[in-house]
């Protein structure tokens, strides 16, 4: 197979060391940005080239798009992999890789252009008769008439980003005379955001499970999926802990949301890897949320229960590639779990940058942390407090949280605050452990806020 001689990495931290790690099982050579605070991390000493382009600030360094380019021209990078955040879902930077014959390993522009309007998704999969939960069919520009539709569909309603995603820009609305209040402070953070203040509104649905399912697409149309995961346990719309699969799964479920996923992806004409976002309400009906163009935070849990390498699936479909597998050849085994480790007050969720004195990830049987922090290293201020992953698979969900519980209970991190040990008040739970919980799970039984 032909494949990128060099690929040039647009990210940093884990993600970025786990994009060097499969260009390397597949040959290709890989050559990295960095900004000058990121100078003695892991992915910078671990790739074949590094170029520093800038300053800490996402804004002069990993949001350059003229200094990206220009790192990619030096190295003779063939292709760019943005991970996930930074350039990643910029319609603007797939257009600047093409007009320099640079391949950008991800969707197209219009699918990510599509992707980032959540309203017009919407209504693409209306069109195409996928189930959506009734709202608006168009950004809302007026408080008049936001208060029309909320009375029309009914309280309590949702705000969101029609721009937006990781929960920036959303508010829900409960009764009327919080409307005000509600559409003004999502506005402005949708503005502070994005750029833009524009706002959809859907139904809120309550005891709601947020369900996604992992797709890849080649160039010539034909789409698989890799299944379900649920991504319930959240803190403000943004996700903690990760299965695969949903606890209430069977192989007709299944089925019948890989369908829909399968119909969405190809109404968007979607290509490389993706995932379609559903609300699951408590009568297991399945309603389209929203596409996510790029690798998710969460693709390791697949990546366990299926064992496909979701990151060498991308660079071959972008080196035009067709799929190697089809639907039928996709196996499921057992149950993954993942856990985001954030460098943060696990009470009070403040960040909590400084230098890492001692790291030490948790490893056996069943056990993946995908991380490039160690010790010595410096958290620094400036970034998203990611620091690490921790992804378990057992044959079952009970063994799952008995493996996280004991891969949480070894992980050592001294010198900085970590989330680990809310995470483990999480898993000692009872209704996470039947799995009676939903997307508002965290604010009614933790402190999060």
């Amino acid at each position: 197979m032909t494949f990128f001689k060099k690929i040039l990495i647009a990210n940093r931290g884990e993600i970025a060391l786990r994009i060097i790690r499969a260009c390397h099982e597949l040959g290709i050579k890989t050559a990295i940005v960095y900004s000058d605070v990121d100078r003695n991390t892991l992915p910078v000493r671990l790739a074949d080239e590094a170029i520093c382009i800038g300053p800490a600030p996402a804004s002069q360094s990993y949001l350059n798009i003229p200094a990206i380019i220009s790192a990619a021209e030096i190295t003779d990078a063939e292709a760019i992999h943005p991970g996930y955040g930074f350039l990643a879902e910029n319609p603007q930077f797939v257009e600047a890789c093409t007009a320099s014959r640079i391949t950008f390993i991800g969707p197209s522009a219009e699918n990510i252009r599509i992707g980032g309007d959540k309203s017009r998704a919407r209504q693409i999969m209306k069109r195409r008769g996928i189930p959506i939960v009734p709202g608006s069919g168009a950004p809302v520009l007026k408080e008049a008439e936001a208060m029309r539709i909320s009375r029309k569909i009914g309280f309590p309603v949702i705000f969101k980003a029609s721009a937006g995603g990781g929960g920036k820009g959303m508010r829900i609305v409960h009764e009327e005379k919080d409307l005000t209040r509600m559409y003004h402070t999502a506005q402005k953070e949708a503005l502070a955001a994005f750029g833009i203040g524009d706002l959809y509104i859907e139904k809120y649905i309550s005891d709601m499970r947020h369900i996604e399912v992992q797709i890849l697409a080649d160039n010539k149309g034909n789409i698989i999926h890799l299944g379900e995961r649920d991504c319930s346990i959240q803190r403000r719309h943004q996700k903690l802990i990760e299965e695969a699969p949903f606890i209430f799964s069977d192989a007709k479920f299944r089925k019948k949301i890989g369908e829909l996923a399968i119909k969405a992806a190809k109404a968007f004409k979607y290509r490389n890897a993706g995932t379609i976002e559903f609300i699951l309400d408590r009568d297991k009906q399945v309603y389209f949320m929203e596409i996510n163009t790029r690798i998710q935070v969460e693709h390791p849990v697949t990546e366990m229960v299926t064992g496909i390498d979701i990151v060498k699936e991308q660079i071959k479909l972008a080196a035009g590639q067709p799929l190697s597998l089809k639907q039928q050849d996709v196996k499921f085994s057992g149950h993954s779990m993942e856990c985001r480790i954030n460098a943060e007050d696990p009470e009070r969720f403040i960040p909590s940058p400084g230098r890492v004195s001692l790291f030490v990830p948790p490893g056996g049987q069943g056990v993946r942390t995908d991380t490039a922090a160690y010790s010595g290293w410096t958290v620094p201020a400036h970034y998203d407090s990611l620091i690490a992953k921790v992804i378990v698979h057992g044959k079952d969900r009970d063994e799952a949280i008995l493996r996280m519980r004991r891969a949480l209970s070894e992980f050592i991190i001294e010198g900085i605050k970590s989330t680990i040990p809310f995470y483990q008040k999480v898993l000692d739970n009872p209704d996470f452990i039947s799995g009676n919980f939903n997307t508002g799970f965290l604010d009614k039984n933790y402190t999060t806020k």
